[in-house]
């Protein structure tokens, strides 16, 4: 596979540097990416078929991105849930460290566009220490999540050095990573990489496919090269409208998934995000979806929906109702709408 870095230098970041059959040459791209950085590298661009399709809209500046005035800039209130900057402690035993600001492309429903990829998102090795220093001090806190911007952008050393420095620290039992590479720039993921990262384990990672174009050769050997390092890959995808909001899409996702040894983990419906809202759909239409995949698929490949709710509350699991009547016997509904009958006395 070609040299990551070297892919990465040769990303798209403005509208004339875009095929002109994808938008090139579009101002209003240009008055997007002076808010909203963009960065498509050649790979991601590659996986786009056409204007407007399920990767290109994941990837490409839209004015809807300037129109949007529904959404927050900080709907999960990150910056009030920070003790130390870049650090974000809103459940009691685990927290979520940012240690860049960068990423492999600039995904356009990002829950942190407000800052990533700008100066507005400043993480320095002060504000790495000031994040392992809170964790020392804070012996409650077994599990810590990775994160930025994406880890994987980081070089092996500086990566190492974090997750040593995260490992030393005898209260952390569980390290995550949350990577969006293996999906956007999967030759990232070099065997130097994987040595590296088996050094740490109990160590998890929580990637981030949205679309079944996104699952290829190069992906799937990059979840190859982690999982046979026994690392566990689970996937979070978002519910966006024009990528993946229908029954179909969603099944061949998630059970392509599984088929490159990655667990589906979580269904997000899309957060509350200043200059998203074009992308968020209802919840009834996540339920929809839902019932089509239980019970029509392997339970492996079932994810958890949930929404992130705003202000910071924390995820909230929504399930389809199946349940009719509740009282001594129970009364529902079975994947494939059949009426079903439990007796709910107990022993």
């Amino acid at each position: 596979m070609q040299n990551w870095q070297s892919l990465l230098k040769q990303s798209i970041t403005c509208a004339e540097h875009l095929p002109a059959n994808l938008g090139g040459g579009d101002e209003r791209i240009n008055k997007v990416r002076e808010i909203y950085p963009m960065r498509i590298n050649p790979y991601y661009l590659g996986l786009i078929r056409q204007k407007n399709d399920p990767i290109w809209n994941q990837c490409v500046p839209r004015m809807e991105e300037l129109q949007d005035n529904v959404c927050m800039e900080d709907p999960l209130d990150e910056e009030n849930l920070s003790p130390v900057p870049n650090l974000i402690h809103k459940y009691p035993d685990r927290v979520l460290f940012l240690v860049t600001s960068q990423c492999a492309m600039y995904c356009r429903f990002c829950t942190r566009k407000r800052k990533v990829g700008t100066g507005r998102m400043v993480v320095t090795s002060e504000t790495i220490a000031a994040g392992i220093d809170y964790l020392r001090k804070n012996p409650q806190i077994r599990d810590v999540l990775i994160s930025g911007g994406d880890p994987f952008l980081l070089s092996d050393s500086r990566l190492e050095e974090i997750l040593k420095a995260v490992r030393e620290i005898p209260s952390v039992e569980i390290i995550r990573i949350g990577s969006r590479v293996p999906c956007t720039l999967p030759m990232r993921v070099t065997q130097r990489l994987v040595r590296m990262l088996k050094k740490y384990h109990p160590l998890y990672i929580n990637t981030h496919f949205n679309h079944p174009l996104e699952i290829t050769p190069q992906s799937a050997l990059a979840c190859a090269r982690l999982a046979d390092a026994g690392i566990p890959l689970s996937c979070q995808t978002v519910l966006l409208k024009g990528v993946n909001d229908d029954a179909e899409t969603m099944k061949e996702l998630m059970c392509k998934l599984l088929t490159i040894r990655v667990r589906p983990y979580y269904l997000f419906q899309g957060d509350m995000t200043r200059g998203t809202n074009h992308f968020r759909t209802s919840i009834d239409t996540g339920k929809k979806i839902m019932r089509s995949l239980i019970g029509h698929i392997s339970g492996l490949a079932v994810p958890t929906y949930a929404v992130d709710a705003p202000g910071g509350g924390g995820k909230i699991p929504l399930t389809p109702d199946y349940v009719q009547i509740e009282g001594q016997q129970l009364v529902f509904t079975n994947y494939l709408g059949k009426t079903c009958f439990y007796d709910n006395a107990g022993g």
